[in-house]
This record gives C-alpha cells, structure tokens and sequence, in this order.
C-alpha cells in the first residue's frame, strides 16, 4: 500500500498573497526598465498621469488583469496584464469621471483587441452613469501583429464616441504620439487638449511622408501641439508639462455639466450682476476702421476673471470660450476686430460653429458680441468652400435651444449680422450699442452701387463738387442706415442699450430664459453642410 503525500493546506491568506502579487505585477506594466525609459523622456506613465488627473486615492481600476489572446508573431509570449491599456473610474475636485489611459511601457500602447474592449467597456459605462470620459493617449497606434482584430477594436471605439457625442462630454489628452486611426477617437471628442513636445497627432508619419510626397518634416511640425493648435484647428489648448495639461482638463470640466439631461454648477460670485463699467464707454472706437480688443469687452462684462478662451491660438478673427454671468457657466462667441477686422472666413466659421453645437449640447446659454464687416472676399475663399464653411454658423444658432443672447457692438454687415446670433435665426434677445451699424454693407461701399455713375458723371465736369455731393450722401446714407435704430424700430433688435448697461441687462435676460423651453420638427438629424 502506498502512502498518499499530504496535500497543501490552502488558506485565505494564501489568496490574499496571490493577489497582491498579481496587483504588484500589473502596476509595473511593461517592467521596470520601460518606466525608467519613459521618465527620462520626460513622460509619466499611465497609472502616474491617472493619480495626478485624479482625487488622490479616488481610482477604481476595472479589467485590469485582461490579456490579449492572440499568437501570431509570438505574441503567446508577450502577455501582459491590462495589455497595454489602464481603464477605470473615480473622481475630479469631487466629481465624478471615467478614464482610460494608453500604457506606453506595454509594447508601446499599441492599440490591439484588449485595448478596444476595455474602452469600449469604460465608454459604456460612462454613458450609463452620466458622466464625462477622458482619454490619454500616448501609443504607437494599431497592433499591426493583431492584423484586423486591432480594427476591430478601433471600430468599437469610433462607434461609441459618435453615440456619445452630445451626450456626455468628452475629453481627449495627448501626452505622447497618436498616429494613423488612433488619431480618429479624438478627433471625435469634444475637446483635444495636447502636451508641448510629447503629445503629437498625425495620420501618417515623417518617413510615409517623405517617401511619398518627398517631403522633409519632423514629428513636431507635422502633428506637434504648435501645429494643431494654431494651423490646423485639430487641438483645443496646449501645455508645456504634464502637470499644466491636466490644470485645462480641470478648468473644462469648471465649465460643463456632467451630461446633457444636467446643467453646468452655479458658483458663487462677488461680482454684482449690476456693476457697470463705464470703461466700455471708449472700449469700442466710434470710427469703424479703428480696431480694438474684443477681449476687454467680453473681460469687462462676465464675471471678473472667469473667462476661459478656447481654440484660443486658431482662427484668431473669432473668439470663443467659456464664462460666468453671475456665476452662472455661458459660451462666448466674439468677432476679434483686432485681427482681420473681424472677417468671418472659412477657420473662423468652423470654430464659431462647433463651439455653437457643443454649448447647445450641453445646455449652456450662448452669449454673443457681433461686430463683423462681412464673409472673407476672394477667389481662393470661394474656391475652398466658403459658402458650405459659412453656412455652418447659420446652422448652429439656428438649431440652437439653449438661450441665446446677442449684443452687436458696431459692424453687423450683409450676411454676417444674419449669422452671428441674429434676431432672424431665433435668438431670444438681441441688444444694441449706440454705435452699432446694422445695415446691408458698410456706407462706402453701398454709396459706390446706389450712386456710383451718378457721381462719375458728375466728377468729370465738376470734380469739387463730385467730392462734396459724395460727402453728402455720405452722411445721409449713415444717418438713415448704418445705426442700430432702424433694426430696434423693427423689432430686430430688442433694445439699444449704453455699453455699461450690457452686464446688467445680459444677466436679468439669463435669469428669464433660465426655463426655456423650445420645440424642433420631429426628425432624426439635420444634415448639417460639413
């Protein structure tokens, strides 16, 4: 008879061990020598940049110990768990948020099946809890050695973005390189906050480029923070550390509501909502072709110190941005006069526009300074689709259900007065400042259609008294158009009011509109002409 050997006694400790080896094992990722690789680049790891976004102690890791199932290129030896992709939930100043955050130190982030599904799964559940998402993306994109899974798991990415958009804010972060689909998700997002010097985005990289097109670019030129935040739009704001790029992703989330069925918080304020700032008597030139500085206007009438310019470095003829009217969040929209006059061209309409929706989405009241001579002129303006571009900003005000309020400060010209928050396009108040021009197009140019041969004939006898008689028209042209008081005597405008009164009156009209309610058409979408 043989003698049995006894068996191990298994014990509850013994598990609890197992596991915190595990926990142990999955906190250093890719090993200690890639965490070591990725500090002396500068960058934080995933699980670093997660505890400096959130309440200290506040993260609830989900699916972390996932891995991947694949084979191919032996891949059956490189399993790690989370496979590359940290995802969970916590909170933000008390807030609540989920995040998910690419781990460079697993096969540089690359994006495979896993990853996919653990997005998937942190979007899912931000959608049935209400709450804004944030993405950090630092990868090398596609796990190519994944083949069409990796697609997959971009497809299942893309998808929930667009079934999100609209409903919960979010928030993209770029600390590292984000390249080919990858680049796609945050392009979805509502806002695209990128770090100097890390954090790129491009479609295809400096060598496809190069032997392709024979180009010669860096990654910095082609995708750097500087690029998407001043040429091509893509990115919202920019920071030169870690530290300064999370700070934005926490004064956003300032400004938002958690979704689309809530409202942003009121915070209290010292400010009166009935202070009047006579400085705005001389803000704005009585001379139309003198500029100045939209932002002392807008800075003078919200809330002291709260407004937050977004897009701020892209499209500088308009601004946007958010702010507090008696510590209430708003969107601001401005023509920046200081910066081609004001023109609304192609980069401009599309800013303006977005920023629209975004605020309509998330029921925040949009309050609007107009002073505009026009659309940009030109055959390239033409030729690259200023019409379709143009026609965006029609079809967000004009869709709009938040309130609407807008204040016309001087030009309002031709189409662009249609456009910028006009009384045609619903808006709910429409105040003017005593200098305002409301009219077809500016006096000079009207007078050269309605009298131009009549005033050629008569410079060719009598050029003296071409000059005088043009002087005359002139003034009287000015005196019956290019005022606001026409616009008021038709309802157009609600009221002519002196500059310092615009706080004031913008605040009670808020309070009044704080209920509105507005019907739409039953349909499914408008197909607005992107």
């Amino acid at each position: 008879m043989v003698d049995k050997k006894p068996e191990a006694e298994v014990t509850n400790e013994a598990y609890a061990n197992k596991l915190k080896e595990l926990r142990a094992q999955l906190k250093l990722g890719g090993g200690q020598k890639r965490i070591d690789t990725q500090h002396e680049k500068g960058k934080q790891t995933a699980r670093e940049r997660i505890e400096m976004l959130l309440d200290e102690g506040s993260f609830q890791e989900i699916n972390g110990m996932m891995l991947h199932r694949h084979t191919d290129f032996d891949l059956d030896k490189n399993k790690v768990m989370s496979d590359g992709m940290v995802t969970g939930f916590g909170t933000i100043n008390g807030r609540k948020v989920c995040v998910y955050a690419q781990d460079f130190t697993v096969m540089g982030g690359s994006f495979g099946e896993v990853a996919g599904q653990k997005v998937a799964r942190i979007q899912d559940l931000a959608m049935d809890a209400g709450v804004p998402v944030i993405g950090i993306n630092d990868g090398a994109g596609a796990r190519i050695q994944e083949g069409v899974f990796s697609l997959y798991a971009y497809g299942e990415v893309f998808y929930r973005n667009v079934q999100s958009s609209g409903v919960i804010p979010q928030i993209s972060v770029i600390m590292g390189p984000c390249a080919g689909g990858a680049v796609y998700s945050p392009a979805i997002t509502d806002f695209i906050v990128m770090t100097e010097g890390t954090g790129n985005m491009y479609i295809t990289g400096p060598a496809v480029i190069k032997a392709v097109t024979h180009e010669d670019v860096d990654t910095e030129t082609l995708g750097g923070a500087s690029t998407h935040t001043s040429i091509s739009g893509v990115a919202h704001f920019s920071a030169p550390t870690e530290e300064g790029t999370f700070a934005i992703v926490k004064k956003i989330l300032e400004y938002i509501p958690d979704n689309n069925a809530s409202t942003p918080k009121v915070l209290p304020t010292d400010d009166s909502p009935f202070r009047a700032d006579k400085s705005l008597q001389t803000t704005v030139p009585a001379d139309p072709n003198t500029t100045y500085n939209v932002l002392d206007v807008i800075n003078s009438v919200v809330d002291r110190g709260s407004f937050f310019e977004v897009h701020a470095n892209f499209a500088q003829n308009a601004v946007v941005g958010f702010a507090r009217m008696n510590g209430e969040s708003i969107g601001v929209v401005a023509n920046q006069p200081a910066v081609m006059a004001g023109v609304l061209d192609i980069n401009s309409s599309d800013k303006i526009a977005r920023f629209v929706r975004f605020c309509d989405s998330f029921n925040i009241p949009v309050l609007t300074f107009t002073d505009c001579p026009g659309f940009m002129p030109g055959t390239m303006t033409e030729h690259n689709g200023i019409i379709r571009h143009g026609a965006k900003i029609l079809f967000a005000y004009s869709e709009a259900t938040v309130p609407v309020i807008t204040v016309i400060t001087r030009k309002a010209y031709g189409g662009a007065y249609i456009a910028m928050g006009s009384k045609h396009l619903k808006a709910d108040m429409v105040f003017a400042w005593p200098g305002a021009e409301i009219t077809v197009m500016g006096a000079d140019g009207a007078i050269n259609i309605l009298y131009g041969r009549e005033l050629k004939t008569l410079k060719e006898s009598n050029p003296e008294e071409a000059s005088a008689k043009r002087a005359e028209i002139l003034n009287d042209y000015k005196e019956n158009f290019s005022n606001p008081y026409k616009a008021a005597a038709s309802g157009y405008v609600d009221e002519v009011i002196l500059p310092e009164e615009t706080r004031q009156r913008v605040i009670a009209s808020l309070d009044m509109l704080r209920n509105k309610v507005s019907a739409a058409p039953a349909k499914k979408h408008g197909n607005i002409p992107l």
